[in-house]
């Protein structure tokens, strides 16, 4: 299949692997910021064919991790109430809050829906007048172009019973956050390409000279990520420190400026909590004051609802790539896909459920034969 058979080409990852073997002569670590990413290293292996001098930690970058357990309750608050439909990405349905998840809700009898698109709540809204429709706008600026334009329609055709519970996080902050914190030792950066196609890369350009970090941007093949690890590792080498784009077939300097015009038109950048992380300002999206009459926290005032995250939970250190999660005593045993104690192990982007999903649990069974049996029974429900 073009664009991604030959980004799989075993021969041609090979070769890479082999050159990041020869240019790696010193110890570097590297963080891939998207769970996409994540995902796709370890589906293919990645990391195993990287020399010993290169190490993989996992970033933020999985929008339903980062969700916060209070804004979790508030979109359980409002999908309980009868006269609401609640819409959201299937990921949501089971990212757990403080006592319950929006799929237990939905099977108690509330009506949560699963969408594919904000637009499909929109529809849901004007076919349902008597419903009062809210979506989950949950994401990194991936999606804020297509949430953004959700509510402008809903402004421009009248829709009133249609909202929004605006849950949008931003990379940029949180990646200074990270690296101004002085204690998690990230030498390199591979950027989040899907975000990256919305926005461009120029607000990396700033922290890569700040904190003088090579940051490049990839996209998720195995090729992709393998060309991001050698450019990342041959700057490092050199003692160089910029942006560098490997993902030119999606990625621009300067983005998609139609996509940054519809979110500058309907958002305004906002301080945000992350779970496990805490508060990081200017780190989000929040609706612009013309469009405050589609904020569900406002419409139902569920914004005083708060929540402290379970201690038992360590999502937060391994969305700050300083825990791996297998390094976790929870996971596999008390946190399984079934019975998760944070979202980052539902999450198709969280990195507990990458590990669980592709055996990472099997390869550590020799130090953990108790993480073996846990995760096989999970799998085979036997």
């Amino acid at each position: 299949m073009r664009h991604v058979d030959e980004y799989r080409d075993p021969t041609s990852v090979q070769a890479v692997a082999r050159l990041i073997q020869e240019t790696a002569r010193r110890r570097w670590t590297l963080m891939e910021v998207c769970g996409g990413q994540t995902h796709s290293i370890l589906k293919f292996g990645l990391d195993e064919l990287l020399p010993s001098t290169v190490n993989l930690v996992h970033g933020p970058g999985c929008p339903v991790c980062v969700t916060p357990l209070a804004l979790i309750d508030r979109a359980v608050a409002i999908a309980s109430r009868p006269d609401v439909s609640f819409c959201s990405f299937g990921d949501m349905l089971r990212v757990p809050g403080s006592e319950t998840d929006l799929l237990k809700v939905k099977a108690s009898g509330g009506d949560v829906r699963i969408v594919y698109s904000p637009l499909d709540a929109l529809r849901l809204a004007r076919e349902h007048p008597e419903k009062k429709v809210v979506f989950f706008a949950v994401g990194f600026e991936t999606t804020a172009p297509a949430n953004a334009m959700a509510v402008s329609r809903a402004a421009a055709e009248g829709v009133s019973n249609f909202s929004v519970l605006v849950a949008h996080v931003l990379v940029p902050p949180a990646l200074e956050a990270l690296l101004g914190s002085g204690d998690v030792a990230i030498q390199g950066l591979l950027a989040p390409g899907h975000v990256c196609t919305v926005t461009g890369y120029r607000d990396y350009e700033p922290l890569s000279a700040r904190y003088r970090v090579p940051i490049v941007v990839t996209g998720f093949e195995p090729l992709d990520l393998l060309k991001g690890v050698l450019a990342a590792v041959a700057q490092l080498e050199r003692g160089e420190h910029r942006v560098e784009n490997q993902y030119p077939r999606a990625v621009v300097r300067d983005g998609n400026p139609q996509a940054v015009r519809m979110i500058e038109d309907v958002f305004v950048v906002s301080d945000r909590s992350w779970r496990g992380v805490g508060e990081i300002p200017r780190s989000g999206y929040a609706l612009a004051p013309k469009y405050g009459r589609f904020d569900a926290e406002k419409i139902f005032d569920v914004g005083g609802l708060q929540a402290s995250e379970p201690e038992e939970c360590r999502s937060g250190l391994v969305l700050q790539g300083r825990l791996r999660p297998t390094e976790c005593p929870e996971f596999g045993t008390r946190c399984t896909p079934e019975h998760p104690l944070g979202a980052t192990m539902v999450s198709s982007e969280g990195a507990c459920a990458a590990y669980f999903h592709y055996g990472r649990a099997r390869l550590e069974a020799a130090e953990r034969p108790e993480l073996s049996r846990a995760h096989t029974t999970s799998v085979t429900g036997h």
